[in-house]
């Protein structure tokens, strides 16, 4: 498995308007081939938000990172201060935790 977290700010876009947004486009990501999950994330005190995202590999991870729906994302003037960090997995521990 692979990880991506992807963090942003909102700019000239309210919570609600953003989360309409976010329910648009599940659907969208729950089609992405390789693509186990994906948490919405949001912190109103620090206007942050992002998702974490569960791939089943790191090809997979790389094919949307690769992809128009991933620069689409990035490319939005209403997300700004956008980061993404990948990280593996370590398997091990994860699964006595009821990780995947």
């Amino acid at each position: 498995m692979h990880i991506q977290i992807i963090n942003f700010n909102l700019d000239g876009i309210s919570r609600n308007e953003y989360e309409q947004v976010c329910n648009d486009l599940a659907q969208t990501f729950a089609d992405v081939p390789g693509l186990i999950s994906k948490h919405w994330l949001a912190n109103d005190d620090t206007n942050t938000f992002g998702g974490v995202y569960i791939f089943e590999s790191e090809a997979a991870y790389e094919a949307f990172t690769a992809s128009e729906l991933f620069a689409a994302v990035g490319s939005n003037p209403a997300l700004v201060n956008v980061s993404s960090k990948d990280f593996g997995l370590i398997e091990g521990p994860t699964r006595i935790t009821r990780g995947m």
